[in-house]
């Protein structure tokens, strides 16, 4: 099932932020943001802090674009803030500034629909939300299958562009290039 075109999944939950527990997080609070939402399997594991380390290092890029990263498994919030206060050569996530939520009923995997249910863990999914909290755009990789940063950056950059524009991005689109516009005929106009 897809959820592309929905409204995200609300839920609130328990979070941390750096080395702080908050007890009511929640999406709707970056309504008008962009958010990457993403689903990763374990704490302490080995492919899940080279993501979390991966979106730290450009974070600054979705903070120019107006973007939040969030971060969600299905580990406790004090597993969450261990890991945050172990060191990266030790397996850690230390120097990770974006929430990671809390999902240990896992709920929100379920409504997210990446939850690996024989397992009890979530698939690695990621969902790119709009300024008005509706998904446009959804990945979700196999558990060995660990993600790129930089991909997730093009397609948010590729919806900032067609909302605008109005023009559509065609494979591999990046920014600078040519994009496609949509005629009265439904057809695109990409070669003028």
């Amino acid at each position: 099932m897809s959820l592309i075109g929905k409204k995200a999944p609300p839920f609130k939950a328990k979070a941390v932020i750096q080395q702080e527990i908050v007890d009511h997080f929640s999406l709707s609070d970056f309504m008008g943001k962009y958010v990457i939402f993403f689903f990763y399997p374990l704490d302490f594991t080995f492919v899940c802090p080279t993501e979390l380390h991966a979106f730290q290092e450009k974070l600054p890029e979705f903070e120019k674009r107006n973007a939040q990263l969030v971060g969600c498994s299905i580990d406790s919030w004090f597993s969450h803030a261990a890991w945050l206060n172990t060191p990266k050569e030790k397996g850690g996530i230390r120097g990770v500034s974006y929430p990671i939520v809390s999902d240990i009923t896992k709920s929100i995997a379920k409504d997210y629909e990446v939850l690996k249910e024989d397992d009890g863990i979530a698939y690695r999914g990621l969902f790119l939300i709009d300024r008005q909290g509706i998904i446009r755009h959804q990945l979700v990789n196999d558990l060995p299958l660990g993600r790129s940063v930089d991909e997730a950056i093009r397609t948010l950059d590729a919806l900032i562009y067609h909302e605008q524009h109005g023009e559509v991005c065609p494979a591999n689109w990046m920014p600078g290039a040519k994009a496609m516009v949509p005629t009265p005929d439904g057809l695109e106009d990409y070669f003028n």
